[in-house]
């Protein structure tokens, strides 16, 4: 979702889109390449690269990627330490797939759809971290490089950004959060809860299927 309504708001300002989709090992990888193609070919992406870094599935550490951990539920106030749905650096691997790409093609900006004001708490979702990544960039690219990191929701409330994705029209039923199902989504993990609530408080429906639709406050 969060990555969608960045699409969407990239595409507001008028950027010529590339579109880049990792398959890291997890659990719901099938259904979240659908919803990339299909996010693609709505907005006439034409430029796609659909990685496969699978490694970060053979380290594992992350009950997104290892089967046989549990992947935790709700935790909507921010009370637990990080989850066990955090995949260790996996945003650090994800930008260096993009600057690298974003070198070769010639793209000046990378847009991510991180949140770290209403999230579960992933250190490599803060703000804080892209800056420090910004950096890195500019230290680790040729001379002639200029590719910006930008973190549009990275303030953001998740009812802020339903609101913002109904303003763009954004089409919400192409979209896949849930951590653990590729069916219908489990309506339980910490994706799906802070996905549901963040409708809940937008006033409105979510429109993709849930096995369990529980009201989220």
């Amino acid at each position: 979702m969060d990555s969608l309504v960045t699409t969407a708001m990239a595409h507001e300002q008028g950027f010529e889109l590339s579109a880049m989709h990792v398959n890291y090992g997890q659990r719901t990888w099938q259904k979240e390449l659908e919803s990339f193609r299909s996010i693609c070919a709505h907005y006439n992406i034409a430029q796609c690269l659909e990685v496969n870094a699978d490694f970060l599935g053979q380290i594992g550490g992350s009950s997104l990627t290892d089967l046989s951990m549990p992947v935790s539920g709700a935790d909507l106030q921010g009370d637990a330490a990080i989850p066990t749905s955090y995949v260790p650096f996996r945003n650090a691997g994800f930008l260096s797939m993009a600057v690298s790409w974003s070198e070769v093609i010639g793209a000046s900006k990378i847009f991510i759809g991180a949140v770290e004001e209403d999230s579960s708490g992933y250190p490599d979702c803060r703000k804080v971290f892209y800056d420090a990544f910004n950096k890195v960039i500019e230290l680790g690219t040729k001379p002639e490089t200029a590719i910006e990191i930008l973190t549009p929701l990275i303030e953001m409330q998740k009812s802020e950004i339903v609101r913002k994705g109904v303003e763009l029209q954004v089409p919400f039923e192409l979209s896949w959060s849930c951590y653990k199902s590729e069916g219908r989504a489990c309506g339980l993990c910490d994706s799906c809860a802070r996905r549901l609530r963040a409708f809940s408080h937008a006033g409105l429906r979510d429109p993709i299927d849930y096995e369990e639709r529980p009201l989220y406050i």
